[in-house]
């Protein structure tokens, strides 16, 4: 398996990394796999039942190609918003569900980004011309061409399509910078799902199972922050394995070392230590 940890049950996994090397990532496919790895017994069929709901969705959606951006925002906005129930609340921030598209399908609710992936992908099936947009701190759905006539809308707030001062609200307070609005590809965004997950889990210490599973499924991206390799390290050292973490800590130093000799020798005193816990 790709990515160079040990799995139990690597099927899920290896899904994963080859989805995410595929030419075109498939956005649901990988935020799916995710939920499939939080929760194994779901795994089995949850993947396609989930895949058959997204189809299911689209087919609500009244055809009719030639939509204006905002228009398709108003479309999107009246089925899933206001039909289906599809919305955010301040609690969701406080469940690891709000992270997992299987259980956003299911609940309705969940965090911005999540949400976001729902209207995206219905969206698209539909030939909407639909973009995510990772603007700071709250995830946003762009319709229309992001250079020319477009609308950003708030699946968060039900699908709401948003104005200019709207958008300032959510970048506190400022004009949004042309980079904020750039789209969001779908590696970026699967990155930033498993963020979330890594800081819910972070809070939570009772629950270093989920961020090392966060963290390793982050690892089999592309292109993924090597600081990833040592938070593992640091993971497995906490957990107990200390021959382990102290390995990637010394794998991490040696590969840090060149541009940051300073950190790689406070990694190298990470590894003793946890050797020593050993004895």
């Amino acid at each position: 398996m790709d990515g160079g940890f040990p799995d139990d049950d690597g099927a899920v996994r290896e899904r994963f990394a080859e989805a995410a090397r595929a030419a075109r990532p498939d956005l649901a496919l990988l935020c799916l796999l995710i939920n499939a790895e939080a929760d194994p017994a779901w795994a089995g069929k949850g993947v396609d039942e989930a895949q058959i709901e997204l189809d299911r969705l689209t087919g609500l959606l009244p055809y009719r190609p030639a939509r204006s951006p905002r228009e398709w925002a108003r479309a999107l906005e009246e089925l899933l918003g206001e039909r289906c129930g599809f919305h955010g609340t301040p609690a969701d921030y406080r469940r690891l569900e709000s992270s997992l598209l299987g259980e956003v399908l299911r609940r309705r609710r969940g965090l911005p980004i999540l949400l976001s992936v729902v209207w995206m992908e219905v969206a698209r099936r539909a030939g909407a011309p639909v973009y995510g947009v990772a603007l700071p701190g709250h995830f946003v759905v762009g319709f229309g061409d992001p250079r020319g006539e477009h609308v950003l809308a708030d699946p968060f707030a039900g699908g709401l399509p948003m104005s200019d001062g709207e958008v300032e609200l959510l970048v506190a307070g400022t004009a949004p910078t042309e980079a904020m609005l750039q789209p969001a590809g779908p590696l970026e965004i699967v990155l930033r799902v498993l963020n979330n997950i890594r800081a819910w889990a972070a809070a939570r210490p009772e629950h270093t199972d989920v961020r090392l599973w966060a963290v390793e499924l982050s690892l089999l991206l592309p292109h993924h922050p090597a600081r990833l390799r040592h938070e593992r390290a640091r993971l497995l050292v906490e957990r107990g394995d200390f021959a382990g973490g102290a390995r990637e800590l010394e794998q991490y130093a040696d590969m840090v070392a060149a541009m940051e000799p300073n950190a790689a020798e406070a990694v190298r005193r990470e590894a003793r230590a946890a050797r020593a816990r050993l004895n």
